[in-house]
């Protein structure tokens, strides 16, 4: 642990922001499960309703940092690939 008290209020801060992540990226990879589920059940309507839900939370997570913008260009891409692949 940090001696100089700047040092403890950053070490504090860290942590909480650290928490604070984890708990957003936990959000968006709940979103990706919900659509990946719904593209395993076959529910074409689910899946792209579970899809329009997760890619605004996917990249608001690039705006904050939280991930790649490649990642989360990947992502979108592959789920999108999913939901398509169940109308055709």
């Amino acid at each position: 642990m940090a001696n100089i008290k700047s040092a403890r209020k950053r070490a504090k801060q860290a942590e909480k922001t650290r928490k604070h992540n984890m708990g957003l990226r936990s959000s968006m990879r709940t979103k990706i499960k919900n659509v990946v589920k719904a593209c395993d059940a076959g529910d074409q309507e689910a899946a792209s309703a579970a899809f329009r839900d997760a890619v605004p939370v996917i990249d608001s997570m690039v705006n904050k940092g939280i991930v790649n913008k490649n990642k989360a260009a990947r992502h979108k891409s592959r789920l999108n690939k999913r939901v398509k692949a169940l109308s055709a």
